[in-house]
């Protein structure tokens, strides 16, 4: 087997950047300073800190997943896909929930600004399926959807690839089956990721960072066992040592 090195493994991993202000998230990553992962931008600090602080993440070189999970009509969701495309962000995602019609025009949203500025990263557009705080019950009884949560996953990432978008969020549980279903190079980006020991906190679906690495996850996210730990820095180096156990 090939040997994977860290800084390989590192972006592999997305720090989920999950503080109410900008200022906090800057401490973490000069924190982290040093370990080239992918940082996590989600709702609570973009709505705070705004596409400034992307653009910021981007300049100190890191690759950044905008995690806004749009969720709208096609043409609302297309015209955020332009403008978060303009932003130069490296993967952004929707609701897998909101149909083929809207994750369509959502790339139709990538490629008009692609077209108009033909320097622009291209991102990578993935679908969320089920949140990992969802369990069966749940989906059941209150989301209305039949069947086990895995069946779920599975129909909405074969919906995701039919619509052309690149991957998927999922549990770790699913990453295998998602694979089998879609094909190795459809993109797993899991959340629910728990180092050994670690409180799965409102997570109903999760595995450890080595588990998830060799069972088809191509990005693991973590946030809490990172952003919470008293050593943020000696977290990630732990996470990234399971990793490499697990691969290597």
């Amino acid at each position: 087997m090939t040997s994977i090195s860290t800084t390989q493994l590192a972006q592999r991993l997305m720090v989920a950047l999950d503080y109410p202000d900008d200022t906090s998230a800057r401490e973490l990553i000069r924190k982290l300073e040093g370990i080239p992962c992918y940082m996590k931008v989600g709702m609570q600090l973009f709505y705070q800190a705004g596409p400034t602080f992307v653009q910021e993440l981007k300049s100190l070189g890191y690759s950044v997943f905008l995690d806004l999970k749009m969720h709208d009509i096609p043409n609302t969701v297309k015209s955020g896909a332009n403008s978060i495309t303009r932003l130069g962000v490296d993967m952004f995602n929707v609701h897998a929930a909101g149909g083929s019609a809207m994750m369509s025009a959502a790339m139709q949203g990538v490629e008009e600004a692609l077209a108009a500025h033909p320097l622009l990263n291209r991102p990578w557009v993935i679908a969320v399926t089920q949140l990992t705080s969802t369990n069966q019950q749940t989906m059941n009884q209150e989301i209305g959807i039949p069947g086990t949560v895995e069946d779920a996953v599975i129909r909405y990432a074969q919906l995701t690839a039919q619509a052309g978008l690149n991957g998927v969020v999922a549990s770790p549980l699913e990453a295998e089956a998602i694979k089998k279903a879609c094909g190795a190079d459809f993109l797993t980006v899991t959340p629910g990721i728990r180092p050994a020991g670690s409180a799965a906190d409102d997570q109903s679906r999760t595995k450890t960072p080595g588990e998830a690495i060799s069972g088809g996850s191509d990005y693991i996210v973590v946030g809490r066992p990172i952003t919470a730990a008293a050593d943020p820095k000696e977290a990630t180096l732990q996470i990234l040592e399971q990793m490499s156990q697990a691969l290597n």
